[in-house]
């Protein structure tokens, strides 16, 4: 009896140590198990830091990547307000004729850079030859008339010619010198020299010349026509003073005023923005639509400005900045949202993704915070963002193998 309760009582203590090995063997294998997986959540907190993708200069130019510093805007309080591109009065002219001729010589085309003074056509007609001729024959009566006048004088003044004689050659005289004069004038309206007419050159046409710098925006008239005086034959606009000519409606006029900041986008520059400045705002209202003028000054000129074109624009009415990025230059990744920093190596380009979080959105424009502090220098890709990670999902794949 006494053994029997031995044996029970060594397998008893044996069940227990063996028990105990194996629940031991089983905690190590589960300590295991919870590394890898710390281990791979690390690996997933840690994803894309460190990373790199490298593009070449070919790489690069092949792309169109825009590389350029963080950018500050206003992602919140403006006006919408569309327009035109506009040019003052004064960078505007139309050349006519003062009298009636024909068109002999065209020499500017549309588009064509003109100066103040170029030659743009010339005109003729013999009604241009007359009034030469009439000038001369009025300029030779007058020195006529002068010397009587001279010599009524004299006989006056010393007392043995008579006071009507005198008058009379006096009034002869000043009316041929007015006469003179007058006919002067017109042909010095037409670009004839009077100097030239009285040495005997009579010109067979005159010219037409620009009154201002510019472009030739129109031309209205053919070779052999006729035109009447006053016709309007060309347009020259000077579009170095074009600026931004924007409508705000009336409930949003009280926010608008001198000095404050403007973007807008035009359709032949569609991937850029220009800026601009409130200069002028107009004290009375359009009737259709029941708006107000507003021109600035355009701070960025790029590209062909020519007046006339259609605009969107914002009107920046609070001075609240933020950072921001075009909608190109961020990615999401699972719940994380990242953008690329490029920094030049040598022939090659190196890119790192850094995570943001997104704020407000703008158009195209999206507010972003950074998790960690970033050098203002520090250059970011505006584009491609989706290519650059889908290059380094790439790398990391080719890395695992």
């Amino acid at each position: 009896m006494k053994n029997i309760t031995n044996k029970f009582l060594i397998l008893f203590i044996v069940s227990i140590v063996v028990t105990a090995c194996g629940n031991k063997e089983n905690h190590k294998e589960g300590d295991g198990h919870s590394h890898d997986e710390i281990q791979k959540t690390e690996e997933k907190d840690n994803h894309n830091e460190g990373e790199e993708v490298m593009l070449t200069q070919q790489q690069f130019e092949a792309l169109k990547m825009k590389i350029d510093s963080i950018a500050l805007r206003n992602m919140s309080g403006y006006v919408e307000a569309n327009g035109t591109l506009e040019v003052p009065p004064q960078s505007e002219a139309a050349i006519t004729s003062v009298v009636g001729a024909n068109v002999v010589s065209i020499e500017v085309i549309e588009g064509d850079k003109v100066n103040k003074g170029q030659v743009v056509a010339y005109l003729s007609h013999p009604n241009i030859i007359q009034m030469q001729t009439n000038y001369l024959n009025a300029y030779s009566d007058s020195n006529f008339l002068k010397k009587n006048f001279e010599r009524q004088q004299k006989l006056f003044n010393a007392g043995v010619g008579s006071g009507a004689n005198f008058q009379k050659a006096e009034a002869e005289y000043e009316a041929s010198k007015a006469m003179v004069n007058g006919m002067a004038a017109q042909l010095q309206l037409l670009n004839i020299s009077t100097t030239s007419v009285r040495n005997g050159s009579i010109a067979q046409r005159i010219s037409l010349r620009s009154p201002i710098d510019g472009f030739v925006q129109k031309v209205g008239v053919k070779t052999g026509q006729y035109v009447e005086p006053q016709t309007e034959l060309f347009e020259i606009v000077n579009t170095h003073h074009v600026h931004a000519d924007l409508m705000v409606f009336e409930k949003d006029v009280y926010k608008v005023k001198k000095g404050q900041k403007v973007t807008f986008t035009l359709q032949s520059i569609q991937d850029e923005e220009l800026t601009a400045e409130i200069y002028s705002v107009s004290k009375t209202f359009e009737d259709n639509p029941k708006a107000v003028h507003v021109h600035a000054e355009i701070e960025n000129k790029k590209g062909n400005l020519i007046p006339g074109m259609y605009i969107q624009g914002k009107i920046q009415t609070e001075n609240t900045e933020t950072m921001a990025l075009p909608e190109s230059a961020i990615v999401k990744e699972g719940d994380r949202f990242f953008v690329f920093s490029a920094e030049r190596e040598n022939n090659n380009w190196s890119f790192k993704p850094i995570e943001v979080i997104l704020g407000a959105k703008d158009g195209t424009w999206i507010a972003v915070q950074f998790t960690e502090d970033i050098n203002p220098k520090t250059k970011f890709a505006y584009n491609n963002a989706y290519y650059l990670i889908a290059e380094m999902k790439k790398g990391e794949a080719e890395h695992e193998h």
